[in-house]
């Protein structure tokens, strides 16, 4: 197999992490926020909204999280307004294509819940049209090799993971030429029917979309000999696309003036290479807010609210106990005792914490 088919799949491989913390603060986002998995009362691990029902509770939920990510990115959205920042005559028409308010809008609010932030920037024929084209990358589907400077500059792999189908394959790869358009088709009908590539939690190979066939579009820094055929190496970097399989589609040097990749990227804070995203600081708070609902709401369904202690030997004996009821339920009744007893009748309302407890949670806003 391709060494740098090998080495992007290894690059794949290692943000499988990266991958799986995201999903799971998208979910806190987004309101799931009893999703983790604990351990049940049988030993076995079960979603936590789950396991509070088998503790005869409610899980509830008050998303704070969502409502701070909204927030940041309507600030942005006013700031750039009142800077006029997608209006300046040198960008106008490319944020007009690309509809970059909306476009930038959204990776950020991706960056605010991933740390992590990437852009595809290329310049081509797009819907008729040719120009300058950008494109958030989900990161579900891109892919880097281990990097620490957050510049990039240490970065000598990326790449993505297209969908494609088969006219797509075709006009990107097929050149019109009617042989080689056979053979990408029967590279199309065996990847878009097979199973995934590599095991394990790595969909790196299998489409995620029926009817379409799994590219990998891989970017390397490559080096050389000059052209003067002296001993010092060029570095460029070149792209490779990849079928399901392996099989290699398409390569040609960067086309940029720039020379380089067409990714944007950005990840935080990359201590250590390490991303840590604004939403994981809060996951933690999130979910002390929601078990203290829980538990404000249990204490709350399972208190003495206004019971009444009516001592036997109190009630008179020409009145019944429906009798008693009914008078304690009007503003102005008037129960009759026998004034017999040594204790007299008294409602029961339980002492709770809730007020303090609520305001506690309203402090976390």
């Amino acid at each position: 197999m391709d060494r740098i088919f090998e080495a992007a799949y290894a690059a794949w491989a290692a943000g499988a992490a990266r991958r799986t913390r995201r999903r799971r603060y998208k979910r806190f986002t987004y309101g799931d926020q009893w999703c983790d998995m604990v351990e049940g009362a049988d030993g076995h691990l079960v979603r936590e909204d789950r396991f509070i029902y088998q503790s005869g509770k409610r899980p509830m939920t008050n998303n704070l999280i969502r409502q701070l990510v909204k927030n940041i990115v309507g600030r942005y959205r006013t700031r750039c307004a009142d800077a006029k920042v997608y209006s300046a005559r040198d960008i106008a028409k490319e944020a007009r294509r690309n509809c970059l308010a909306e476009l930038d809008s959204r990776m950020l609010e991706e960056f605010l819940i991933s740390g992590c932030a990437v852009q595809r920037v290329w310049r081509g024929e797009r819907f008729g049209t040719d120009g300058t084209w950008v494109d958030n990358v989900d990161p579900e589907s891109f892919f880097v090799n281990d990097f620490r400077d957050p510049r990039g500059w240490d970065i000598n792999l990326v790449g993505m993971l297209h969908d494609m189908s088969l006219p797509e394959m075709l006009n990107c790869f097929g050149g019109g030429d009617p042989v080689r358009e056979a053979e990408l088709t029967r590279v199309f009908d065996s990847c878009s029917h097979a199973l995934p590539l590599f095991g394990g939690e790595s969909s790196f190979g299998f489409s995620g979309k029926i009817g379409h066939c799994r590219i990998a579009e891989v970017w390397t820094l490559d080096s050389h000999r000059s052209a003067d055929d002296s001993p010092k190496l060029v570095f460029c970097w070149h792209c490779r696309w990849y079928a399901a399989d392996g099989s290699l589609l398409g390569e040609y040097d960067s086309p940029y003036g720039h020379g380089a990749h067409p990714f944007a990227v950005k990840f935080y804070p990359l201590t250590d290479g390490e991303v840590h995203s604004f939403v994981e600081d809060v996951v933690d708070q999130q979910k002390a807010i929601n078990r203290l609902m829980v538990q404000i709401d249990h204490i709350m369904a399972t208190s003495a609210k206004g019971v009444l202690l009516f001592p036997v030997d109190q009630k008179p004996t020409d009145v019944s106990w429906k009798d008693i009821c009914e008078r304690w339920a009007l503003p102005d009744g008037i129960i009759p005792i026998t004034g017999q007893g040594t204790q007299m009748p008294h409602q029961v309302v339980t002492k709770t914490t809730i007020t303090t407890a609520l305001i506690s949670c309203c402090s976390c806003r």
